[in-house]
């Protein structure tokens, strides 16, 4: 049982180091939005080419997300990282056999 322990124990670190980067590319990719970067950029690109798949799916399944020309998909968004972060991942530690205060 020791291995397998092991193993959801690192997958759980593992995705919690995902997810917090994930969050910070959502972030900058927000407020980037905010001011017309140069769009051949590849900085620019990288943020688009990791955030916009994720953006136009929230944006096609909640279209009411775009109000009065502001787009809220980057919220949902940090909210399902979130949720993900703060569910998923004590989860995978709980089935590791360490519980949170033992790291």
């Amino acid at each position: 049982m020791d291995i397998i322990g092991y193993f959801f124990v690192a997958v759980a670190r593992v995705l919690d180091i995902v997810l917090s980067l994930y969050f910070w590319i959502i972030v900058i990719a927000a407020l980037m939005s905010w001011v017309r970067p140069d769009p051949y950029n590849p900085i620019v690109r990288f943020l688009r080419a990791m955030t916009d798949p994720v953006f136009y799916r929230i944006r096609r399944w909640l279209p009411f997300l775009s109000i009065g020309g502001f787009d809220l998909s980057p919220i949902v968004a940090i909210l399902a990282v979130q949720f993900l972060q703060w569910f998923l991942v004590p989860t995978l530690m709980r089935l590791g056999g360490m519980g949170l205060g033992r790291m």
